[in-house]
């Protein structure tokens, strides 16, 4: 395969689903319940780049925007469960009845009735990307949250989204306004609802800014908080994330009974949720990534591999979805080495090439352009790139995600009217 070469058929014949972005991706999300919560769509149009960020104005464009035409409300929620990918809900339609009945818009049988649609997360599909594009509605390479792990520009290490860097500041580095502090503006009250210990990380500073946070850590009574928070002020937006079934595949697999017990408890939380609803509620479910279980045999380390350690300064991304920045003057030969070394097996492309095909969205702004890899790596089927070495604990996990198949990419978002 020709790493420099466009998105082509051999990448479609592998299973990848490109993000659909403006229109179809989970960055559209948040512009579209905007509209449904009554803001108009030509409103905040205000340029959102701050000078203490040293950036560039610009354009004036309205961030709302309703490409489904979503059933207007007064109070919303967006429930986000993390690691649920449609494909995942589908075939685990006996776990998760209420859900693939929803997904299918066949709902009667099971509780509230809703609208089933399908979006593509966009790339990496990674937490920390998809929560950033959700929660500021615009894709990656607009927000600059480009993976899982990046490296900082002009210091020579990584950081992981996840954890943070406390000598980065998350409203410099993510320094656009986000969708909460535009709804905020709009006379909508926010709340995030999420486990404690996500009340002042990076992540949240970063990209959940304008959400008053409500930490609350059993799932069930964070769900009946979300509840009491729906009846805050005449107009209402609560983000309810779950983590659990996630962290259950990474550890053991999404073909694990393990994760099927852990969706079918979603499927149940997400009932209740719906049955009780205010009559002027709408109820959103979504997903941040699916996820794929990798063997194996299908793990290609690179820090036993000579071949893929060659010119590589740091190694960021994670097994399905790779950043591989080069030593200064190698940028060349590593991608033409992990070309050769990942046919068949990746998707391999240079930075330049990467932003020119779209996989971060139709534009990447200048400011964050540097922080993606000299070379970007896609994984097809259930391969990884995993570094036993200098990733230890996650080059254990059986459940990866990252990349564009379809198992790791389309992504549920349900619709259910109080």
């Amino acid at each position: 395969m020709d790493a420099g070469a466009g998105t082509g058929a051999a990448d479609r014949r592998e299973g990848f689903d490109f993000p659909a972005y403006g229109g179809g991706a989970l960055s559209d999300v948040l512009p579209a319940v905007g509209v449904a919560l009554g803001v108009p769509p030509d409103s905040d149009s205000e340029s959102d780049a701050p000078e203490s960020a040293g950036s560039a104005a610009e354009p004036a464009d309205s961030p709302f925007a309703d490409p489904w035409g979503l059933t207007p409300t007064s109070r919303a929620c967006l429930f986000l469960i993390d690691g649920m990918g449609s494909e995942l809900i589908t075939k685990n339609s006996d776990a998760a009845p209420y859900l693939a009945a929803l997904l299918r818009g066949d709902a009667d049988g099971y509780g509230p009735a809703g609208i089933g649609r399908t979006l593509t997360a966009g790339f990496p599909s990674t937490t920390s990307t998809s929560l950033s594009s959700i929660a500021v509605g615009i894709p990656p390479g607009a927000h600059g949250m480009l993976g899982y792990k990046l490296a900082v520009p002009g210091t020579g290490r990584l950081m992981n989204f996840l954890k943070w860097d406390q000598d980065v500041d998350p409203r410099l580095w993510q320094p656009r306004r986000t969708m909460f502090e535009r709804l905020d503006a709009a006379g909508i009250a926010v709340t995030h609802v999420s486990s404690p210990r996500f009340a002042e990380s990076g992540l949240t500073r970063s990209v959940f800014r304008g959400a008053r946070f409500c930490g609350v850590e059993a799932p069930d009574l964070r769900a009946v908080r979300a509840l009491e928070a729906l009846e805050s002020g005449r107009r209402s937006l609560v983000y309810l994330y779950f983590a659990d079934l996630d962290f259950v595949g990474h550890g053991v697999g999404s073909s694990s009974q393990q994760w099927r017990d852990q969706l079918a408890y979603v499927d149940s939380l997400v009932q209740w949720l719906a049955a009780r609803l205010p009559r002027d509620c709408s109820l959103y479910v979504v997903a941040d990534h699916g996820m794929v279980d990798v063997p194996a045999e299908r793990r290609i380390d690179a820090d036993t591999d000579w071949e893929l350690r060659a010119g590589v300064a740091l190694l960021g991304g994670e097994a399905r979805a790779r950043h591989v920045y080069a030593h200064p003057g190698a940028a060349r030969d590593v991608l033409a080495i992990w070309s050769e070394r990942l046919d068949g097996v990746a998707a391999v492309r240079s930075r330049e090439a990467a932003i020119e095909e779209g996989w971060f969205g139709p534009a990447v702004d200048p400011r964050m352009a540097e922080r993606i890899g000299d070379v970007v790596v896609a994984m097809y089927a259930d391969w990884a790139v995993v570094a036993t070495e200098r990733e230890v604990v996650e080059s254990r996990l059986v459940g990866m995600h990252g990349s564009m198949t379809a198992a790791e990419e389309l992504v549920p978002f349900l619709e259910v009217r109080g």
